[in-house]
């Protein structure tokens, strides 16, 4: 019997392919039986056009076979099998996809569920085995055909003996190796889960033969130190109709929570659901959730985001990350679209604009079921932001504020005055005529941000004020710059803009009746400040720190503790004194009776100013002998 030989190109392809394109062995399977339920459609598919109503998909089955001892793995189908001619232009020609030329000879469309391109995802099952063999008899022939390739070699082909239609492919696994255990593929126990994990919804029963354990039979005869008799029966492995090809109405809350449980490993049910059928020039269906808690490691390196993807129920990968943008990498779900470009093999996906178009869609259906949650259930909202909001803060701030118009409307933050999260739209909403900015405070704690000094002139008009405490929090609101044409503004700019004209003149009157006492503390303190003025938003505080500049105070906090941040930045610092407070008429006297003590009065406001904000002060020892100095003179 003569070898025939691959063409060049195909050997080279060959080679690479089962070193390089498939990065997981295991998928040689997914392939097998997506090859198996291909031939299996061809045949029913014929059958109804003939009018053969009476052939069943429930008796059409694939079968896959572990055989230890001969260290065999068969996968058998009762499809369309294969002549000659076919073995050979499927087999012999790496890449001539059998079921693309079906499609196009009976002009199919998207409708019939032919999902695999034979030639290539065939030649995978040489990443486990040395040797193939394959028996297939075409449906209406009497003969039957036996095909055998040991690898790059070449193959043969011969007349043999099957009695029934369809296609029987035998591996001779690999032996093992130092790096490579290839008895798992002998065990019933992976090949089941390699089943559930790639096949699962694979239309045709998958049956393998299980291991069952049974009482023993009176009188049959057992060593005693055996408890049960184990028989093999076959079982079907698959469920084979996925959940997300029901209609919504066919399905309960409950079954989308326990579905989301086992498939994701989850012991809580998902936040919300979102199940999407999508028809059109793209057509996919996507069943994703909200989980209700933070995964533990999301906010690291090792969390891996991404929605599974499937190709008429065949999953094509575990992780598509470019379904997801960043700030929605806490979905979980899934994709099933007949529309994707799968390039040489089912695991390497073509980056086409189905994909694209797929991936923009999901985005505009999140946010919509997201702001549906926050006006239907805000309490679970609230809980889910608690959860998330950082990486949707981040998805506005890394895109330099060009994701504003898609995330801003999902933003909460601690109101002042509502003592509650509230939203932007809220905010403004609320604002009065008179208020020309939305105003912020940054801070550890939303307690500690309400005794904020900087914030008691705003809350005296009665404007409110979000809190922000979270780090990335000011960098988002300056990416955005606003909101509904309202400007962001922080309780410490140097410029809040609230005082009334009267207001105005009395503090410009004060500070030329004081200027060279300002311009001596600003010399004493030297490049610390950038100036030393009267406040106008202190009430009962008697000093603050505000910036001037793009900079903020905390956005300095921030930014220097960074790791590896070795260039330090400094926000330009303004020193604000209350003229209505005590301490500014002890240091009024002070300068113009005691320089030496209005010095140290200077430095001790500074100091003070900086506690307040949270901002170390450079010499600890020399702020506490001062005050101790302050006391002694005192008494």
């Amino acid at each position: 019997m003569e070898k025939k030989q691959f063409k060049a190109e195909s050997k080279r392809l060959l080679d690479m392919m089962i070193n390089s394109i498939y990065t997981h062995k295991e998928i040689f399977l997914r392939e097998l039986i997506s090859n198996a339920s291909d031939a299996t459609d061809k045949l029913y598919y014929n059958a109804m056009q003939a009018g053969n109503a009476g052939l069943s998909r429930d008796d059409l089955t694939i079968t896959v076979e572990p055989d230890k001892e001969a260290r065999t793995l068969t996968v058998t189908d009762k499809g369309i099998g294969m002549t000659p001619d076919e073995l050979e232009n499927n087999l012999g020609t790496i890449a001539q996809s059998g079921s693309l030329a079906f499609k196009q000879e009976h002009n199919l469309d998207s409708d019939v569920d032919i999902i695999g391109q034979f030639g290539v995802g065939f030649y995978s099952a040489f990443m486990v085995a040395k040797k193939i063999v394959v028996l297939s008899k075409a449906a209406g022939s009497d003969k039957a055909f036996r095909w055998e390739s040991d690898g790059a070699d070449g193959y043969t082909i011969e007349e043999a003996e099957k009695a029934d239609n369809g296609t029987e492919i035998t591996l001779y696994i690999k032996d093992n190796t130092e790096d490579e255990n290839y008895d798992e593929y002998l065990e019933t126990y992976t090949l089941r889960n390699l089943i559930k994990k790639y096949s699962d919804y694979i239309r045709y029963p998958i049956v393998m033969p299980m291991p069952k354990s049974r009482d023993w039979e009176e009188g049959e005869e057992h060593d005693e130190s055996e408890e049960y008799a184990t028989t093999i029966e076959n079982e079907t492995v698959n469920s084979m109709v996925p959940v997300w090809k029901k209609t919504k109405a066919e399905l309960g809350e409950k079954e989308y929570e326990e579905f989301y449980k086992a498939k994701f490993n989850d012991f809580e049910d998902p936040a919300r659901c979102i199940h999407q059928n999508v028809e059109g020039v793209t057509t996919y269906t996507a069943l994703m959730f909200i989980p209700s808690r933070t995964p533990f490691n999301y906010y690291s390196k090792d969390y891996e985001k991404g929605l599974q993807l499937y190709s008429n129920g065949v999953m094509i990968m575990e992780k598509c990350a470019d379904l997801l943008p960043d700030y929605f990498s806490f979905v979980k779900g899934l994709v099933d679209s007949p529309d994707l470009s799968l390039n040489i093999s089912r695991e390497m996906l073509q980056h086409d604009r189905q994909l694209k178009s797929i991936a923009a869609s999901l985005e505009k259906k999140i946010k919509s079921e997201l702001l549906n949650m926050q006006r239907g259930d805000r309490e679970k909202y609230e809980s889910f932001f608690k959860n998330f909001g950082l990486q949707i803060k981040f998805g506005i701030y890394s895109s330099y504020g060009m994701k504003k118009d898609l995330l801003q409307d999902l933003l909460l933050y601690y109101s002042s005055s509502e003592k509650k999260p509230v939203t932007l739209d809220e905010y403004v909403g609320r604002m009065k005529e008179s208020q020309p900015y939305i105003y912020y405070a940054c801070g550890e704690s939303t307690a500690k941000l309400d005794m904020l000094p900087q914030t008691e002139l705003l809350k005296d008009k009665g404007f409110e004020i979000l809190y922000l405490t979270d780090e990335i929090d000011e960098f988002a609101l300056k990416s955005m710059r606003d909101y509904k044409e309202k400007e962001f503004r922080s309780v410490s700019d140097a410029a809040l803009d609230v005082e009334d004209e009267a207001e105005k003149e009395e503090i410009k009157k004060t500070a030329e009746d004081n200027k060279s006492l300002f311009d001596f503390m600003k010399e004493h303190l030297g490049e610390n400040v950038k100036e030393v003025r009267l406040s106008s938003r202190l009430k009962s505080h008697p000093v603050c720190l505000t910036s001037d500049g793009g900079i903020s105070l905390e956005m300095e906090k921030v930014l220097n503790a960074m790791p590896g941040n070795e260039e330090k930045v400094k926000a330009t610092r303004v020193l604000e004194i209350n003229a209505s407070h005590p301490i500014f008429a002890a240091l009024t006297k002070a300068y113009a009776e005691d320089k030496e003590k209005a010095g140290k009065l200077t430095d001790i406001l500074y100091a003070q100013a900086s506690l307040i904000e949270g901002i170390a002060i450079e010499d600890p020892v020399a702020y506490a002998n001062a005050v101790c100095s302050l006391l002694t003179d005192a008494q």
